[in-house]
């Protein structure tokens, strides 16, 4: 079944096809929440968040762009959500106070499995992690992030260069790409 056809029919609540649909898109966008939750277990109950939000809001989509684009967003925002909801996301922390690397040779990344680069952004501390995802994996600006966030376009610019210290740093303790 082609996805214009499953989407019309997750529209007429037909069960079987939002059961495909649920199958075909899950094992992706679960690696999207992986990335913004730091536990698994979080990030399963944002998984099935953003798949009622799919199934609830389906009729607003209007079949431009990508489908998956669409539900990607859907699960991005969820992810957010959650972050917000903990009220812990961001780890402000002057930068006054604090000496960090920021140069990042970001081929040494390339060297990695996706499977450690994902344990990896995972381990990062919260703000870091919420930012970093938003700005180089799903593309946001620093202004999109601060609007998205309620911080400093500053603050995200801040948290973006921690993060890729972050990385630096652990990507050194690991000897990858030596």
């Amino acid at each position: 079944m082609d996805e214009q056809q499953l989407v019309k029919e997750c529209l007429e609540k037909n069960p079987l096809a939002q059961r495909k649909l649920f199958e075909r898109f899950a094992p992706r966008m679960m690696g999207v929440c992986l990335r913004y939750m730091r536990d698994e277990k979080l990030a399963e109950d944002v998984l099935q968040d953003g798949f009622v939000k799919v199934f609830s809001s389906l009729d607003r989509y209007n079949g431009k762009g990508s489908f998956e684009g669409w539900v990607r967003r859907i699960m991005v925002n969820t992810s957010l959500d959650q972050i917000r909801r903990d009220a812990k996301h961001m780890s402000n922390v002057s930068v006054d106070n604090v000496d960090y690397k920021i140069e990042f040779d970001a081929n040494i990344l390339s060297s990695l499995m996706e499977e450690d680069l994902l344990k990896l952004i995972r381990d990062m501390p919260d703000g870091y992690r919420t930012v970093f995802n938003l700005f180089a994996i799903e593309g946001y600006s620093h202004k999109e992030i601060a609007d998205q966030l309620g911080i400093t376009e500053n603050t995200s610019k801040s948290q973006y260069s921690r993060a890729k210290a972050y990385l630096k740093t652990k990507v050194e303790e690991l000897e990858i790409g030596r």
